[in-house]
């Protein structure tokens, strides 16, 4: 008898499901495909792609936040090309994609001039005391960027019998430089190179 009860009583709650279904499609009518206002979030998402669409615009606007991006960048390369330059294995290495091709091939000359009177360097680079924004300027699709650089270093010049040709290496020594960056801001290369030596 209790099984009889059990039937009625779903019968009885599918019957008001369909009413209640029937009732909500007439309210609210058959959806197709996407309809309505938009959530915040997708909102966002939106904006944000609208954002990114013109890389272009971004990577010309050399502004306050991206000065500052910058110099913590030439900081790196700075020491990266000091100390590839200075060490004793006469070549550039680590610092060739930071290079223009005028600039590597002064340094290659340079280095090889080097190593034919058996001499080598030993750098320790100590740090950069400040790094300076002195102009920048765009020609073209082309942005550079002159900093000054005041860094210290230990370093010297040795011969093939380890005799110290020049340079002292127990004393720091304070060097300053003015050195121009470079990048083509149309390029999805991000990475500048050092174009010119100015002191």
């Amino acid at each position: 008898m209790s099984y009889s009860f059990e039937y009625i009583d779903i019968i009885l709650l599918a019957m008001i499901a369909g009413f209640i279904f029937l009732r909500l499609r007439g309210i609210l009518g058959k959806r197709t495909g996407f309809e309505g206002k938009a959530t915040p979030q997708f909102e966002e998402v939106i904006k944000k792609i609208n954002k990114v669409d013109n890389p272009k615009k971004i990577r010309e606007n050399f502004d306050d936040d991206a000065q500052k991006e910058f110099l913590e960048g030439a900081k790196i390369a700075y020491e990266t090309i000091i100390t590839d330059f200075s060490d004793n294995d006469n070549k550039i290495v680590e610092s060739k994609s930071l290079l223009n091709n005028k600039i590597y091939s002064q340094f290659n000359e340079a280095l090889k001039a080097r190593s034919s009177r058996g001499h080598y360097a030993e750098i320790t680079f100590i740090g950069i005391n400040s790094a300076i924004i002195k102009e920048h300027k765009k020609i073209g699709n082309i942005l550079n960027v002159t900093v000054n650089f005041i860094a210290e270093v230990i370093t010297c010049i040795k011969d093939k019998d380890k005799k110290i040709v020049s340079g002292d290496p127990e004393k720091i020594k304070k060097i300053y430089d003015s050195w121009v960056f470079s990048r083509d801001t149309t390029s999805l290369n991000p990475n500048w190179q050092l174009v010119n030596i100015l002191t």
